[in-house]
């Protein structure tokens, strides 16, 4: 007897590549116009502001011809709208203009000083994960223990006290007074020329070269500056740690496996660990991209060469070609980072990817 292919019993659900090529358009659409908002959003507001651009360039003294031509060499006598499509049309090329401050192309100031800012936050970032995972768990673990006070009470020190406050009286305390640690900067000048730049990381550059002199005094500059920028990721990750924790703590699994006998330590590091692990990865995503954003208070205490203290300048000076590709990285790493932990959710969790089905 034949069987009848009824329309309903014909599988019409699309393939896993054609879900997967679906998903990534739509990710690529999305990071393409938040990327175009962000640049439409801080050029306008840029064009809005009363600094002139001519005179940051050029300087109050020039003529009124040196004016005219510079201000004609800057496209200012378009149309606003025509500005910013010339702009976009740059930006497409991977031409971010030149910077008003430096007179280089912004993408060179970016790659040279970035790598500055990315050691410093991912020491931060090592810190704050390093002693705020565990923290949190063992928090949640002794809930209202004086553990468990004492990170709450540290986090909201963290949120309530100025890092450039922080940033002074470490200085005073640790360089002036004690010599603990290294003064400003991100090497003294007698070490400068012995190192041999390769990476950019100075820390990772003067290990390869076995120069651990310069590597001591690599590290005595920079354990300060991130130590104060890592309590802010050391704070947010312990208290969503804590919270992921104790929501998995009361789960029934939990109670379950403690009634077979399993040991408290266990059932957390072994059980309830495990699925909090990719919303932590998130939280630790997250964070270090809000360190890479939010240096350029430590960075200008401790006058660290880095992005921040270049965006620093270029928002002083009205330099809006550096402000806005300084703004469009932080984007692009913003979004490239959820893009990663939505990815990881997909892959860790599958309840996330009957989504699609």
């Amino acid at each position: 007897m034949s069987q009848v292919i009824t329309p309903t019993s014909i599988n019409t659900s699309p393939s896993p590549l054609w879900r997967l090529c679906r998903r990534l358009f739509r990710g690529l659409i999305s990071i393409a116009f938040t990327l175009l908002g962000l640049a439409a959003l801080t050029f306008f507001i840029g064009r809005l502001l009363p600094i002139d651009p001519v005179v940051a360039v050029i300087g109050d003294n020039a003529s009124q011809e040196a004016y005219d031509k510079m201000f004609h060499q800057l496209g200012l006598d378009q149309p606003l709208w025509q500005q910013f499509i010339d702009y976009v049309w740059q930006l497409l090329h991977f031409n971010f203009g030149t910077a008003l401050t430096t007179s280089h192309p912004v993408a060179e100031d970016i790659a040279r000083v970035f790598p500055a800012t990315l050691e410093l936050a991912t020491v931060a970032a090592i810190l704050g994960v390093g002693l705020g995972i565990p923290a949190g768990v063992y928090a949640a673990m002794y809930r209202n223990s004086w553990f468990d006070h004492l990170i709450r009470f540290v986090g909201l020190l963290s949120y309530s006290t100025p890092h450039f406050w922080l940033g002074l009286m470490g200085l005073l305390l640790f360089y002036a007074t004690l010599g603990w640690i290294g003064g400003p900067g991100r090497i003294d000048f007698l070490y400068e020329f012995d190192l041999q730049p390769v990476t950019g990381f100075w820390l990772i550059d003067s290990a390869l070269s076995g120069n651990w002199a310069v590597f001591k005094n690599v590290f005595g500059h920079i354990i300060l500056p991130a130590s104060i920028l890592g309590l802010s990721a050391l704070a947010y990750i312990s208290r969503m740690t804590r919270s992921f924790m104790i929501e998995q703590l009361s789960q029934e699994y939990i109670i379950t496996a403690r009634v077979k006998g399993l040991s408290w330590s266990r059932c957390v590091w072994i059980h309830a660990f495990r699925n909090i692990a990719v919303p932590t990865l998130t939280v630790v995503a997250l964070s270090w991209a809000w360190l890479l954003e939010g240096a350029v208070l430590t960075e200008t205490v401790f006058a660290w060469p880095g992005f921040g203290r270049y965006l620093t300048n270029a928002l002083l000076a009205g330099d809006m070609n550096a402000v806005v590709g300084c703004t469009l990285l932080i984007g692009a790493i913003f979004v490239g980072l959820n893009i990663l932990c939505d990815l990881l959710y997909r892959i860790f969790d599958p309840r996330t990817r009957q989504e699609d089905q």
